[in-house]
């Protein structure tokens, strides 16, 4: 029997912290201010090991789990990522995919492929070097990133980036970015600024609307929508006019898609989130490492996400304001 939650969304989708460490410090994600020199990240210890990774995945698999997607953090900081690829690549029905900033990509594009991952997604938010250095906060080269996603294109990695745009730091920089991919292969999606966590300074009047987006790109380079590939895809599909490729819209803010929702979150240190603005999770690590069985965590599992009744970005308004929301540098995007 398919396993859904209160309002009949099935699980479908496992998103996997492997690490709570960045090497940016980008300003609507992990703000130097906040995670500075001085912040304590988990320790090695507190971290689920792949082993412990890939046992939950097997038991997530079992309840409809299809799609695994690896985050952080910045997931290519764990030492031999790979490692845990290839363990959970040996599941071949299941779409295996890895979220990256792309700064160490080039470097281990050829091993993750090698391992079995079927495709990676790289953040990106602009591509002008001057306004990428201030975003990532760390002064880190756009052009070492181009570089990873060429690496990643050669070695056979399909590519996806994402733009978080931020009205009056980067949305005028967005058609540039459309121009750069457009007719590469690379399927470039725009997300909305989001109110991830508390320390991110969000206020609504930051949020550029997909509309607002697709109005601008549409004018420099004619598009249409699309359909979508299946139920609960997060971003909405538009393709160019003149068959040179697709872009994506994620609009948490304007356009709430929750009551399709069918992803759960996994944080690196085994906590459960049953959706990306929640306020707490269930710990799976601690019944894990006391010696539950499969049949006893395979249980709980069931059990959190058959009382799921999430739908935050449907009900964001003054409700929700006070809510003290997980950070998105701790359970991934």
């Amino acid at each position: 029997m398919t396993l859904v939650d209160t309002l009949q969304r099935p699980l479908r989708d496992l998103r996997i912290s492997v690490t709570d460490r960045c090497n940016f410090r980008c300003t609507y994600c992990m703000p130097k201010e906040v995670y500075g020199k001085d912040f304590q990240f988990l320790e090695r210890e507190a971290l689920l090991s792949f082993g412990e990774i890939h046992r939950l995945v097997r038991l997530f698999r079992d309840k409809g789990v299809e799609k695994i997607r690896i985050t952080g953090g910045e997931p290519l900081v764990r030492r031999k990522i790979e490692r845990l690829v290839e363990m959970l690549a040996w599941h071949d029905d299941l779409d295996l995919t890895l979220t990256t900033n792309g700064s160490l990509l080039k470097a281990k594009a050829q091993a993750l492929k090698d391992a079995g991952l079927k495709r990676v997604t790289v953040s990106l938010d602009a591509l002008d070097d001057a306004l990428f250095r201030q975003m990532n906060d760390v002064d880190f080269p756009v052009a070492r990133v181009l570089e990873g996603i060429d690496e990643a294109a050669r070695v056979g990695l399909p590519v996806k980036v994402n733009m978080v745009v931020k009205r009056g730091v980067n949305d005028d920089h967005a058609v540039a970015l459309a121009r750069h991919f457009k007719g590469s292969g690379h399927i470039l999606r725009f997300i909305e600024f989001m109110d991830v966590g508390t320390t991110n300074g969000w206020k609504l009047d930051s949020v550029v609307p997909s509309a607002e987006l697709a109005a601008r790109i549409g004018a420099a380079f004619p598009i249409e929508p699309a359909q979508s590939n299946y139920r609960g895809e997060v971003a909405e599909r538009w393709r160019y006019l003149d068959g040179s490729g697709e872009i994506g819209f994620i609009s948490s803010v304007t356009q709430a898609f929750c009551r399709d929702c069918t992803r759960a979150r996994l944080s690196a240190e085994g906590q459960l989130y049953t959706c990306l603005f929640a306020a707490r999770g269930t710990d799976l690590r601690g019944p894990m490492r006391a010696d539950a069985s499969d049949a006893e965590l395979s249980a709980l599992i069931g059990r959190i996400w058959s009382a799921r009744g999430d739908r935050y970005s449907e009900l964001r308004g003054a409700a929700t304001v006070p809510v003290q929301r997980i950070e998105m540098s701790y359970i991934g995007g």
